[in-house]
């Protein structure tokens, strides 16, 4: 009986080396970030937002890197003249409704890491809102898409 377990053990130590058999992996998708302007949406990587303009802004004594929303708006050709809101929503559903005035400032950032080079921490999530001039409720975190209403 002795030898029939540890045979058996042996085979499922052996089996779990096997490499895989063409079976695919589930990988998580990179965070991406999506922009929605009517029934348009285009997406941006972490890659896609670091080879944009980067500015550092500091907001309760954390210094952030990010792209500013003026270059946002212009990478997904918004004219800010025409902006009328944008909606931020988290990976949660939680949701924060700007107006242009609060956003257009030229030291409001999508931020992606800290100003040192390292990544955001768990509770910001893969990207951040930052707007250094307003409460915190505003500056949401686990950012996921931004709907711009013109």
């Amino acid at each position: 009986m002795k030898k029939i377990v540890i045979t058996l053990f042996i085979l499922f130590v052996l089996g779990a080396c096997v490499p895989n058999s063409g079976q695919s992996i589930d990988m998580p998708d990179e965070a991406v970030l999506a922009v929605t302007i009517g029934d348009i949406q285009e997406t941006f990587a972490l890659g896609d937002l670091q080879v944009l303009p980067s500015e550092d802004v500091s907001f309760n004594g954390v210094l952030y890197k990010g792209v500013t929303m003026s270059t946002l708006l212009e990478v997904v050709s918004v004219n800010p003249d025409s902006l009328k809101a944008l909606k931020a929503v988290a990976t949660d559903g939680y949701s924060v409704n700007y107006d242009p005035a609060q956003i257009l400032k030229e030291n409001v950032l999508v931020a992606y890491a800290l100003a040192d080079g390292s990544s955001l921490s768990a509770d910001d999530g893969n990207y951040r809102m930052i707007l250094p001039d307003e409460g915190g409720k505003l500056n949401l975190r686990m950012l996921a898409e931004l709907q711009i209403l013109q």
